[in-house]
């Protein structure tokens, strides 16, 4: 078994309509501006709200994921807000300083916690800049990403793969050296503690593991080095393309992956069988697609189309939702350019947009509605691009 079948129902029926589509978006937006307190900011889910004082300030699930998104939405045309994003963006900040997410949560976490880019002040740093462009907060970022260097966490939310992609931007941003020399300092030094088996080690949360998955793992490392060509990228990509191969669980013509290398698809913690973004077929697919063999490529999207979309208890979002996995099926058509993809892809967005709207009031970028509002647009555009991973567009 591959899958729990249990924790998944059937797509909706509902044909994809543009028109329908972007009403649906733009009610998402006005949701969220009738929700914001300029000096409160957003309510706070009880999931997302673990360890943390709300308001929620963060980019995983906080104001400042929220912030980006309707920025995100705006730019493409598709959503106007009448939130004054970068005063917000300058109070989620002050919020932060005085009260960081995750303060109260009885995990172990990095030296280097500030410096993380999901959960950390490094995200709020670089969403504010995009707003307002200030030169202070560019300096700050810098120094974040510096400090990050080092951090054993060696994942995406937390360690030095989050600040490689922040370099990466306000490189892109500015056209300045001093971001790509810190893109390269950060990328030798991750390099440098790479496994010959092709594999990192994560010190995460007071555990060891070698995970594979985007969020914590393998190939959200891998995805984050290969933003910019260095003379490892032919030979990273194809030797991780091995490692997935060789982790790969395999029936019948559909594919996943465990969480851990070389571990089950359930594991002894109890957490059942993922199949989400951040962990199993969705995510490798969605983040693995231009070096994945093309045979798993297609039997990991292949598995998450038949498994339809998740229930209530994971919802609509990106983490662990019907979005995030829909975006492997984006992400096949972007690879194959088969047309059926992108309609699979569209009736995942379809549905999430109504597991939003039926239960509305999460403001979040990775687990709430605008999340879902950013994946419904790339089903739009055909843009298989994911959020935060792939730029900031």
């Amino acid at each position: 078994m591959l899958f729990d079948a249990a924790g998944f129902e059937p797509l909706t029926d509902e044909p994809w309509d543009d028109e329908r589509v972007r009403a649906a978006i733009r009610r998402i937006v006005a949701d969220a501006d009738a929700a914001f307190d300029p000096d409160g900011l957003w309510p706070a889910e009880e999931w997302d709200a673990w360890g943390s004082i709300p308001p929620l300030k963060d980019l995983y699930c906080g104001a400042a994921g929220v912030l980006w998104a309707l920025d995100a939405l705006a730019r493409r045309g598709l959503a106007e807000t009448g939130i004054d994003l970068a005063a917000a963006a300058e109070r989620t900040l002050e919020l932060w300083r005085e009260a960081p997410d995750l303060a109260l949560a009885e995990i172990e976490l990095p030296a280097e916690r500030e410096s993380s880019l999901l959960c950390g002040e490094a995200g709020l740093l670089l969403v504010n800049w995009r707003l307002t462009r200030r030169g202070d907060l560019a300096d700050r970022l810098l120094q974040r990403v510096r400090e990050n260097r080092d951090n054993e966490f060696e994942e995406l939310l937390w360690g030095s793969p989050g600040t490689l992609l922040a370099a990466r931007t306000m490189h892109e941003s500015t056209g300045q050296a001093r971001w790509l020399e810190a893109w390269r300092e950060s990328a030798e030094a991750l390099m440098a503690r790479r496994a010959s088996d092709g594999l990192w080690t994560q010190q995460l949360y007071g555990k060891t593991h070698r995970l594979l998955g985007p969020a914590h793992g393998l190939v959200g490392i891998v995805h984050a080095l290969l933003q910019v060509e260095s003379e490892w990228s032919e030979s990273l990509a194809r030797e991780t393309a091995e490692v997935l191969a060789r982790e790969a669980i395999v029936e019948d013509g559909l594919a996943t992956w465990p969480a851990d290398a070389g571990g089950p698809l359930a594991p002894a913690s109890g957490s059942g069988i993922r199949l989400q973004w951040c962990h199993g077929a969705p995510g490798m697919v969605a983040t693995a697609a231009p070096y994945l063999d093309e045979e798993l490529l297609l039997a990991g999207a292949e598995l998450t189309w038949r498994a339809g979309a998740h229930r209530e208890e994971k919802g609509s979002g990106l983490c662990h939702g019907t979005s995030g996995n829909g975006y492997a099926l984006l992400k096949t058509f972007e690879r194959t350019g088969d047309e059926r993809w992108l309609e699979r892809a569209r009736s995942f967005a379809a549905h999430a947009l109504g597991q939003a709207e039926a239960a509305p009031g999460r403001y979040s970028l990775f687990t709430g509605g605008v999340g879902v509002a950013l994946f419904a647009a790339a089903c739009l555009d055909a843009d298989a691009r994911f959020p935060v991973l792939d730029g900031w567009h």
